[in-house]
């Protein structure tokens, strides 16, 4: 054993009012590389909403080569996803050759390079394609930083900090859409792509002086330089050996790469199933669409609200309700929370549904039943308090949505899954998901022209009420866990590996 190991553990004649538990927790480093980490997804939300304050600004632009019409302005914004799928699948890869930490890295040569093709384009074509090295760095990101944030945590933080993604995800949307508005009135748009440059630089610098994750180096035979990780985050003061041992005999007990022939092993396909269940189910509760369509949605129900406010009202309520997951996750838990989102987000679509179906298009606004194309050169109607309705349903749904079904479905993807199909496994549900969320916006203009916007709300409704059941079906509560006390729990199906 290395030397580290083999010597006693002098902890408590540093610390001896501490038990080794809490004076893990104290260890800044673990939260600085977390910090490190998530800067990944600061960019990734500030690169999702790069085209709210840009449409409009391209659509009026003097030049016919950059001018956004309405079929160029709905790619430029909905290509982001296919090239987050792309990034998914090839992190499906890029996990186990490089590590958790260097395809965290990798993805900044991807987004360094989109946005500065976006800065100084000259056509749409090099608009689009700057969406899609974006979009692409997202997918990276979206199925790295979650394993890598849960395989470096301490089981009694891993809650809190795997809602720092969301969080960091939601205040690059917001800090999107303050420069949007300051940067149109005093400079160029193509400034937000430049401004977008510099998280991207922060997290890579960062990360260099950052560990890589003690699991996946283990998997990879670098035994010593896994004990130096894990003493780097968890402090030569703690216990860390302990651990380390814990982590090793799991690793052992792992080849490194999952063969099609153990696929059929529950102890793999039935986490994996979950999790890619988990993220399928949460783009098809209508997220993405109502972030997507949100200004038309509030235009075309008449709320009593500025369009121009719509996403920062609802940026803030998302940023609340994930800060409110955080603190909690690790008290009451992964499920009762994913119970009490699936039920908010369920009563909010059933509101909004019958709100737009049963209330006369003269209260509610809705002159143009069948379309939310061309609500927007609409006039606007009288102002009408019962328009209240659709604002705070609109806003409980996302506060539902970003207080569970929002944060858990990561951590939980980054917890259940096995340790030898992790990095397979997490690229999968970022391409499901972001595939499902793709062909989910494309159809919902479409649903509405056909059958009106009540249709899919009611839809998105009867998804929540599945979400529910699956919840109490199948998935299990990890709060407090270690990762091989999980794992442990799929092995065997023994639930006094949970207790």
């Amino acid at each position: 054993l290395p030397a580290a190991i083999r010597e006693p553990n002098t902890s408590s004649s540093l610390h001896p009012s501490l038990p080794p538990s809490l004076r893990s927790l104290r260890n800044k480093r673990l939260y600085l590389a977390a910090f490190a980490a998530v800067l990944g997804n600061f960019n990734f939300g500030f690169a999702l909403v790069y085209p709210s304050p840009v449409i409009p600004a391209l659509e009026a632009h003097p030049s016919p080569a950059l001018r956004l019409d309405q079929h160029t302005a709905s790619w430029f914004g909905s290509v982001f996803t296919l090239g987050a799928a792309a990034g998914g699948l090839s992190a499906m890869l890029l996990n186990d050759r490089l590590g958790r930490k260097l395809s965290i890295m990798f993805s900044a040569l991807p987004s360094a390079v989109g946005y500065a093709l976006m800065a100084g384009a000259q056509g749409i074509g090099m608009l689009l394609l700057g969406r899609v090295l974006t979009g692409y760095a997202g997918g990276v990101t979206s199925a790295s930083i979650p394993v890598y944030i849960s395989e470096i945590s301490h089981p009694g933080v891993r809650g809190m900090l795997g809602a720092c993604p969301q969080i960091m995800a939601v205040l690059g949307s917001l800090i999107l859409y303050a420069l949007g508005k300051y940067l149109r009135l005093v400079l160029d748009w193509r400034w937000l792509a430049v401004a977008g440059e510099v998280p991207v630089l922060a997290m890579i610098l960062l990360l260099c002086f950052m560990p890589n994750s003690p699991r996946f180096l283990l998997s990879q035979g670098k035994d010593e330089e896994a004990l130096g990780s894990l003493c780097w985050l968890r402090g030569k003061e703690t216990d860390y050996a302990q651990e380390y041992e814990q982590i090793k005999d799991s690793v052992r007990k792992q080849r490194q790469r999952v063969s099609c022939a153990e696929i059929k092993d529950p102890f793999i396909y039935k986490p994996i199933l979950i999790a890619v269940g988990m993220r399928f189910l949460q783009q098809l509760s209508g997220v993405t669409c109502v972030l997507v369509y949100l200004q038309s949605i509030f235009k075309k129900t008449s709320v009593i609200l500025k369009p121009e406010y719509d996403a920062a009202l609802v940026g803030l309520v998302r940023l609340f309700s994930v800060a409110i997951a955080a603190v909690s996750m690790d008290k009451a838990g992964r499920k009762i929370l994913l119970f009490v989102s699936a039920g908010v987000m369920l009563v909010s679509n059933l509101t909004m549904g019958l709100y737009i179906h049963f209330i006369p298009a003269s209260q509610n606004g809705t002159v143009a039943n069948k379309t939310l194309v061309t609500s927007a050169n609409l006039p606007a109607e009288p102002t009408n308090y019962i328009t209240l309705i659709p604002l705070l349903a609109t806003m409980f749904f996302i506060m539902g949505y970003a207080m569970g079904w929002g944060p858990i479905t990561w951590l939980l993807m980054s917890e259940i899954l096995p340790l030898k199909a992790r990095g397979v496994a997490s690229g999968l549900c970022v391409v499901v998901s972001w595939l499902t969320a793709f062909t989910l916006t494309q159809f919902f203009l479409r649903v509405v022209e056909a059958f009106g916007l009540e249709v899919p709300f009611l839809f998105f409704a009867v998804i929540c009420a599945g979400n529910v059941l699956f919840t109490g079906c199948c998935v299990p509560e990890t709060k407090g866990r270690s990762l091989e006390q999980i794992e442990a729990f799929f092995r065997t199906g023994r639930r006094s590996f949970m207790r």
